[in-house]
């Protein structure tokens, strides 16, 4: 697909009646927004991250997608900081009328996403979707979505995809797979509706050479990642040093702000609060975002079960890497590097895990 061919599937997904986000800068980040135009994208920018650190810089290439992930996944689009569940609301005979919140979602597709997230995704969807308590909510927005993921060839000094299993090259969970060249995009059609819109786009077939490059470039987005965790399943490792002195040592650092559960693309923590009108007549059951970093995440009857930044942070890897095997028969991290990034302080996962799951005692 050239490179110009992008506007063409932006206007196809809008024809087939979906809006559509996709990366665009804002407050020097890149973060998903509705995507009125391909030339939105955010054409000539790397991102350079390190621990504590993000900034984007220019170069002087044509590619819109040299860049590996912003502070923002999936995640905010289907499972939402704040929404309301149901809302109360008191009749004019005095009785209480209760109403179900569910949101009216129009089909909306996304361009973009990369194979770390789409791997969250699948984690999201298991916690959300499958199981006897489906969440309608999620749900709602979960069928209406329309994935354009794009391979990465340009990882973050931050990412480890590759040592978790999970990219950089998106294997499955999407609609159309774009992997960029130079000159533009080797396009698939990974569902029926993701190759009827390719079909639409009348585009010429890609090449060996175009398919091997593509391939090769995403070979060496993974061999060039030099951050890694030190297994795929920490769990037994982690159980046995739950008094380990490093646990004291990242405690020390650690500000318990909750930035690395907001940005991480798989946590679903949450806590429900009802929100009253001020005169009285009308309440909204609240839910949003939470973290196992806060106080309240984990008071119980009076008391509070996780006092201590220690604690907290141990719950946090240890529920991480460690006991999601026994929810979801996998680690809970996708290698996006996001908590690393965008920790104030740089506290980097794969160092702590390494540290404490490296050694037994």
């Amino acid at each position: 697909m050239p490179r110009d061919g992008l506007q063409g599937l932006v206007e196809a997904l809008h024809v087939s009646g979906r809006r559509c986000f996709g990366p665009q800068v804002r407050d020097g980040a890149i973060v998903y927004d509705l995507l009125p135009s391909a030339a939105d994208l955010p054409s000539g920018l790397h991102d350079v991250q390190f621990p504590g650190r993000y900034t984007l810089e220019r170069h002087s290439g044509p590619r819109q997608f040299a860049w590996a992930n912003g502070p923002q996944a999936l995640k905010p689009l289907l499972f939402t900081p704040r929404e309301s569940l149901w809302s109360v609301a008191r009749a004019d005979d005095g009785r209480l009328q209760f109403r179900e919140d569910l949101p009216e979602v129009q089909p909306f597709a996304v361009i973009g996403v990369r194979a770390c997230d789409l791997a969250a995704l699948a984690l999201q969807d298991q916690h959300f979707l499958q199981g006897p308590y489906r969440d309608p909510y999620y749900a709602r927005r979960r069928e209406q979505l329309f994935l354009v993921a794009v391979g990465c060839s340009h990882p973050a000094a931050t990412c480890f995809c590759a040592s978790t299993g999970d990219g950089p090259r998106p294997q499955q969970g999407f609609d159309i797979l774009l992997e960029e060249l130079d000159a533009g995009f080797v396009a698939y059609g990974a569902s029926g509706e993701g190759r009827r819109i390719l079909e639409t786009l009348n585009l010429a077939a890609a090449s060996q050479q175009q398919r091997n490059q593509a391939r090769e470039e995403s070979e060496h987005a993974a061999a060039v990642q030099t951050r890694k965790l030190p297994s795929r399943n920490l769990r037994a490792a982690l159980f046995a040093n739950l008094d380990h002195e490093r646990w004291d040592d990242v405690a020390q650092r650690c500000l318990s702000c909750g930035n690395c559960t907001s940005v991480c693309p798989t946590c679903f923590c949450h806590s429900e609060h009802d929100v009253a009108a001020l005169g009285g007549q009308k309440a909204d059951h609240v839910r949003e975002w939470d973290s196992c970093f806060t106080r309240g995440h984990s008071h119980l009857h009076g008391f509070t079960v996780r006092p201590d930044t220690r604690t907290r942070y141990r719950q946090w890897l240890t529920h991480k890497l460690g006991s999601w095997h026994d929810q979801f028969g996998r680690s809970g991290c996708v290698g996006c590097g996001r908590c690393i990034t965008w920790c104030p302080v740089g506290i980097d996962i794969t160092e702590e895990a390494a540290a404490l799951g490296g050694q037994s005692g």
